[in-house]
């Protein structure tokens, strides 16, 4: 490891140690659930390493931390809030059910798919994006995308051909 590298790593350690425990106290604080305020630090903190030039070039990285650690367990809290109503409001969805031999057959035919070509045939089969909607949320040009979905049928085709003809 390099000489900056090991220093800003000692230097993030050292952040870390002095900090965590009173951003965990102040989240919990806050949110009066321990576990959130574990984990919402935790993700902060990850935050901070990945950025650590720009966050100790703060004038108070600690505050940084603690703003980010605040949102991620305000953001946790919303979407659990949401759910919660959400299931007030409509209740409780059924029961998933056995995935039928069909499915597992296609799941099994899907993990032998390259996991570009897997996750655009998952993008367009099973959220319903369009090409258009796929290219700009994985940020591949549409063109790429038109050839994944493509090769992947043909491959999904085969592979479900070759199953079904050795299973007979």
């Amino acid at each position: 490891m390099k000489g900056g590298e090991a220093s800003a790593e000692a230097e993030f350690d050292d952040f870390y140690r002095s900090t965590a425990q009173r951003v965990v106290h102040l989240v919990y604080a806050s949110t009066g659930d321990l576990e959130l305020a574990r984990d919402s630090t935790q993700e902060a903190f990850a935050r901070a390493w990945q950025r650590w030039d720009q966050v100790r070039a703060t004038d108070e990285p600690g505050a940084w931390v603690r703003t980010v650690a605040r949102r991620i367990a305000i953001s946790a809290w919303r979407k659990d809030t949401n759910r919660t109503t959400a299931m007030e409001r409509h209740g409780e969805g059924s029961a998933p059910t056995a995935p039928n031999e069909d499915r597992v057959a296609v799941v099994a035919a899907l993990r032998t798919l390259g996991p570009d070509v897997r996750e655009t045939l998952a993008l367009h089969y099973l959220t319903d994006l369009s090409v258009e909607e796929i290219s700009r949320q994985t940020g591949t040009p549409p063109g790429t995308i038109k050839a994944r979905l493509h090769r992947g049928r043909a491959q999904l085709a085969k592979i479900l051909a070759d199953k079904e003809a050795h299973d007979d």
